[in-house]
């Protein structure tokens, strides 16, 4: 008998694999595991569901400490994000959700570990990659890539006649993805790009028109560039990111529509809902122009597009994200310090900075009188600074070549 650990939801398509295993995988034993990494209500129905649609035993695994500690945290010090605008919700998950489902699998000695994700999409490589760094003799079934079943209304149809529950319909068909850092919506009218998002589409966020009238202000304090506190009160890890998020999300602040490129070579386009996220990578960007000299903050910047690429593209797991991460850690030293941020209406900036690792010299570079700079030293500067630029037209002039 076969053994075959599901990466389990609870939605559409993970719902409608079990049965369908047990149609193709003669007598195999299908054990769900779903890791919680912050789904909220979503997971109260999953257990009774899963072993009710053909499941033998069902995981439900709380990680959502560990999520925002070990993962979120990381990726926040690094400032990666992807294409500049996607702050890697999905992405980040999927390395401890696979660390997981290794766990479970080498317990329960199974043979394969089977995920939903489609063909066309990221999350298949970021499974696969992960299952293979953690565990190189385990085999995968992706159903999606094998099965019947070409859209998610046949998925519906599928659902509907196995008498499974499922939480979209042929009307709302969005493709959901949730934890305690943020929610996508993909598919259904969001496939045309040329289209406006639906009024009620968020479900985390406030739309910018229902975001209150007046601005909040929320201090973070920040210890080596983790978050620590908000307002003043110290919090752990997920208690922190949860306040952010509910600060955030009635102001509107963490909407993105945004058409990304893939891994897979096509361009696709999703709604995502970062609220407490967008707030922490704000605050921590401000503190890092306060304490970081310029040489580290530009080759940081470059660190930050490679990590986003590698954790986009499911590489957690190699020497090189290891290698990146140490890196970014070095300069989380004195990432310490308060940032006050104004949200409103959608609208998330800075309006103040202080930590006792400053850079920052207001006797250095005010515009008034001071007794520390000798503003004569710029010339000779300049001159050393400008040196190649005059032997280069200096060159062309001897040579009768055209300067301009």
């Amino acid at each position: 008998m076969a053994k075959i650990v599901l990466a389990y939801s609870g939605g559409l398509d993970t719902s409608v694999i079990i049965p369908w295993l047990k149609e193709n995988y003669d007598g195999c034993e299908v054990i769900a595991t779903c890791v919680d990494v912050g789904q909220g209500d979503e997971l109260d129905v999953v257990y009774e569901k899963a072993l009710k649609s053909g499941a033998s035993k069902c995981y439900i695994i709380d990680a959502k400490e560990e999520f925002v500690k070990d993962y979120v945290w990381p990726m926040l010090k690094s400032g990666a994000i992807y294409e500049g605008k996607y702050l890697l919700g999905t992405s980040i998950a999927r390395p401890l959700i696979s660390k997981e489902l290794v766990k479970v699998a080498k317990k329960e000695n199974a043979d394969y570990i089977c995920h939903g994700a489609t063909g066309k999409g990221n999350d298949q490589v970021r499974f696969e990659l992960s299952v293979k760094a953690l565990s190189p003799d385990t085999k995968i079934i992706a159903p999606w890539r094998v099965w019947d079943i070409k859209s998610r209304e046949d998925a519906i149809d599928y659902a509907n006649k196995h008498g499974i529950e499922v939480p979209v319909t042929k009307k709302r068909p969005y493709s959901m993805d949730r934890n305690v850092l943020h929610l996508s919506h993909e598919g259904g009218d969001l496939e045309n790009p040329a289209n406006q998002p639906i009024d009620d589409l968020c479900l985390i966020c406030n739309n910018i028109e229902k975001a209150p009238d007046n601005p909040e202000y929320v201090t973070i304090g920040f210890e080596k560039g983790a978050p620590v506190s908000i307002n003043g009160e110290k919090l752990e890890p997920l208690q922190l990111l949860e306040k952010a998020n509910e600060i955030a999300a009635i102001n509107g602040v963490g909407i993105l529509d945004l058409v990304e490129n893939r891994l897979v070579g096509m361009k696709s386009r999703g709604v995502y809902e970062t609220p407490g996220g967008t707030l922490l990578y704000e605050a921590h960007k401000v503190l890092e122009s306060l304490v970081l000299d310029r040489n580290t903050m530009s080759f940081k910047s470059q660190v930050a597009i490679k990590y986003s690429e590698l954790l986009y593209d499911g590489m957690w797991f190699t020497p090189l994200m290891k290698a990146l991460q140490a890196f970014v850690e070095s300069t989380q030293e004195y990432c310490t310090g308060e940032v006050k941020m104004k949200l409103y209406k959608g609208n998330c900036f800075s309006v103040g900075v202080t930590s006792p690792y400053s850079l920052y010299s207001e006797e250095m570079v005010t515009f008034g009188e001071d007794n520390v700079y000798e503003q004569s030293d710029a010339e000779g500067f300049i001159n050393l600074y400008g040196l190649p630029l005059k032997m280069n037209a200096m060159m062309k002039q001897k040579n009768n070549i055209k300067l301009f």
